[in-house]
């Protein structure tokens, strides 16, 4: 088994610019071997060469946010791979990439020479490649800093139960879609839920403390300079009221974005 990382500039929120697009070679379903190629966000000198020499069987993405996606159709045509989207999720791929994929696969089954793993939470199509080697986890898990989880796609309790299960599951390494490849999965994992725990103790708080509106929740919760970032700092908080008020913790209007104590 092996993984070749290509980082590609992209247009993407993620503090890197780039977005890791990975080619993974190993033994598929029959044994032979086959190669996939996972998010490939656009076109660079260093991935056509490699795609052009080692050839590509599988174009799959680990979710189809539009910093993953840039290039899905342009590999599928050059290479004539075969395109899996996530079962049940089709016309989103569709729309996403502007290619209708030819199969499609569900959590277990296998994509050439990676099985995979539903992780959503970060978007609700969100997909883990499993491999002998690591995991490719997509927007799951980053070695410095966090993910963003923001209404109205991110959905907090899903994605703190995909940290819990790849913690539970303790691959080798993560093959992230941002940044570098993460050496030690648990520690990760669980920096990353005590993080999105601390984030909603403050928001709960927030409330507690007489905030009304999203606006003056994010004011108290953060309490740091925003700028630039505002957007997906009102987002995630949005993100954690809906998971407080669904467990009865608060009131919550998403239309009006009125809060108050349950």
């Amino acid at each position: 088994m092996h993984v070749d990382s290509f980082s590609v500039p992209v247009a993407t929120r993620a503090p890197t610019g780039q977005t890791n697009a990975y080619l993974v070679s190993g033994p598929g379903p029959d044994g032979d071997t086959e190669r996939l190629l996972v998010d490939p966000a656009g076109r660079t000198d260093t991935l056509d060469t490699a795609v052009r020499e080692k050839g590509v069987d599988h174009v799959a993405v680990t979710h189809t946010h539009p910093d993953h996606v840039g290039a899905v159709a342009e590999y599928a045509a050059e290479t004539d791979a075969t395109v899996w989207a996530r079962s049940g999720r089709e016309a989103r791929f569709a729309d996403a990439t502007g290619l209708e994929p030819d199969r499609t696969f569900a959590e277990g089954n296998r994509v050439g020479p990676a099985t995979a793993l539903d992780t959503q939470g970060h978007a609700p199509d969100h997909v883990a490649f499993e491999i002998s080697i690591g995991t490719l986890s997509g927007d799951v898990a980053v070695a410095e800093g966090s993910v963003v989880v923001g209404a109205p796609e991110g959905d907090v309790r899903a994605y703190l139960t995909a940290l819990r299960r790849l913690h539970a599951r303790n691959p080798r390494v993560l093959y992230p879609g941002h940044g570098p490849v993460t050496e030690d999965p648990r520690a990760t994992c669980e920096r990353l839920v005590a993080h999105r725990n601390d984030r909603e103790e403050r928001v709960l708080a927030a409330v507690e403390r007489g905030a009304a509106d999203v606006d003056a929740v994010l004011e108290a919760a953060y309490g740091k300079d925003l700028s630039g970032v505002k957007d997906l700092a009102r987002a995630t908080v949005r993100a954690h009221l809906e998971k407080l008020s669904r467990a009865g913790r608060v009131q919550y209007d998403p239309t009006t974005g009125r809060v108050g104590t349950a």
